[in-house]
């Protein structure tokens, strides 16, 4: 598996986050935006829900994750994030790919907040009728 590239690179999208994932050879660190995971998210179960992949192929300490993220909340984030380690491990070694699908880590969660819409109070919330 020697190959001429320093990364392994994956894209990663969940609602209006995208994450840009590089995989390096390391020692388990996760930087985000230039912080650890600790500091940029702040809940261990943002820090889970990202790692997830990484346990899943049985590699938590054997690669630094370097991550860019922008847009949506931090929960979006992570999952964009997860999304994009996923991507990036299978785009490593493809091996990896039947796990990663069966646990739900290759597949891009479509669901986005529906806009509002014109004469409705919300998207779907419309005024209060009145018989007079």
């Amino acid at each position: 598996m020697a190959e001429a590239t320093l990364y392994h690179y994956g894209l990663g999208r969940r609602k209006c986050a995208v994450a840009r994932v590089r995989l390096l050879p390391g020692d388990g660190r996760v930087v985000i935006n230039g912080k650890s995971v600790a500091d940029y998210f702040g809940r261990p179960a943002l820090e889970a829900i990202l790692r997830a992949p990484l346990v899943e192929a049985a590699l938590p300490v054997a690669y630094n994750v370097v991550v860019k993220v922008v847009g949506g909340g931090h929960s979006g984030q992570a999952g964009a994030i997860r999304h994009g380690i996923a991507r990036a491990l299978v785009r490593m070694d493809e091996e990896l790919r039947p796990a990663m699908r069966r646990s739900g880590f290759l597949t891009r969660d479509s669901r986005v907040k529906e806009r509002k819409k014109y004469g409705l109070k919300r998207a779907r919330k419309a005024p209060q009728y009145t018989k007079r």
